[in-house]
């Protein structure tokens, strides 16, 4: 039995991508362990039938935890057994690599961003000097890679002449799932976002939005702008209208987006890494049979085209009211996006990405 080592810089707890892949590989045969971190208010890990290893750190955030975690990794990799070793993103390709090399076994790059692009790195100089010297020196000595956007793959493939492969973001195809064709007046109307409460993801403007939308927001997750964006709210006085669910686990996540109105998929054009961006929520809506109001970039835009399931827009407060509004009052635009919905997940599920996840690991093995 092939046994394969996934690292991951998170906890592991929320990874809704890595659980699937993971999954995915263990059913197909092989033996799985995922490594993550251990974080201060982790909460305990559920049992799955793959195997989990959270690595503790002194550090939690920063350059000191990313150098300790590489170090540690390095070192947990050297000790333990594998035959394929799989680095997901930057921040852990470094001792995958070099313990692969060290040991004859394989690497495999998953790329979940361009990394160098994301706004944490991009206005830092020396930081993003930092990672692209790490990257420009990596990639192009691997043989097996993939990413999560068509766009993003071919970034890679005419930067660095390397063949990325496309593994999307989406949910298991579930067709016993009842999807409603038809909103029915009595059900509460709100719209959702789900995802981290950080900087660039169009959060202060969506809250603006709501002096001018008649239904509720949820938001569900939690990040750095989680206390600014409560202030706001309450500022605009908006706060009757804004929910904070905070953190929701992945199995309880669809029962309530199910029942949204639409979904909210918009961020900043904060470069390369959120504009060629194929969020695993535009995915989650769609599963769930609800249009959304996204951003009109690249790649949701390729999806409209094929399925129009949302409405493209700007970010900014008057265009999301708009959009909002849009839907709110146009039951059949709303319900022509939400009948696309049922049609496209039938394509965009995980059952069609993990056949050609097995095939990578098919060569590679």
């Amino acid at each position: 039995m092939k046994s394969i080592i996934l690292t991951v810089t998170n906890d592991l707890t929320y990874d809704q991508r890595m659980h699937r892949v993971s999954t995915t590989l263990h059913k197909a045969g092989y033996e799985v362990l995922l490594v993550g971190r251990k974080k201060t208010f982790s909460v305990p890990l559920k049992e799955q039938a793959y195997n989990q290893k959270r690595i503790n750190c002194w550090f939690e955030n920063g350059k000191f935890f990313y150098i300790e975690f590489n170090i540690r990794l390095f070192f947990f990799l050297l000790f333990n057994r594998f035959d394929i070793v799989n680095a997901n993103d930057l921040d852990t390709i470094l001792p995958c690599f070099f313990v692969s090399r060290l040991k004859r076994k394989a690497c495999i790059y998953d790329a979940h961003e361009y990394f160098t692009e994301v706004p944490e790195v991009l206005h830092r100089p020396f930081t993003k000097m930092i990672w692209e010297t790490l990257e420009a020196y990596v990639i192009p000595r691997l043989k097996h890679c993939y990413t999560v956007s068509e766009s993003i793959a071919t970034l890679f493939q005419e930067k660095y002449n390397t063949n990325f492969d496309i593994i999307r973001n989406v949910p298991i195809l579930n067709s016993d799932k009842e999807i409603l064709y038809q909103y029915h007046e009595e059900h509460e109307r709100y719209i959702i976002y789900q995802g981290a409460l950080n900087q660039g993801r169009g959060l202060e403007p969506l809250i603006e939005a709501m002096q001018y939308v008649d239904c509720h927001l949820y938001l569900v997750g939690e990040g750095d702008l989680s206390e600014d964006l409560r202030a706001l709210a309450q500022k605009l006085k908006v706060k009757s209208k804004v929910k904070f669910m905070g953190y929701i686990e992945p199995n309880k996540l669809p029962n309530i987006t199910s029942k949204a109105f639409l979904g909210i998929n918009v961020s900043d054009n904060l470069g390369l890494s959120y504009y060629y961006s194929l969020n695993n929520k535009c995915f989650d809506y769609i599963h769930a049979g609800i249009p959304s109001v996204t951003n009109d970039f690249p790649e949701y835009q390729k999806i409209n085209e094929k399925y129009q399931v949302a409405v493209l827009t700007d970010l900014n407060a008057k265009n999301l009211a708009d959009s909002v509004n849009l839907l709110l009052n146009d039951k059949v635009l709303y319900n022509k996006l939400r009948s696309n919905c049922i049609i496209a997940r039938e394509e965009y599920n995980w059952q069609k990405e993990e056949q050609k996840l097995l095939e990578i690991y098919e060569r590679v093995a």
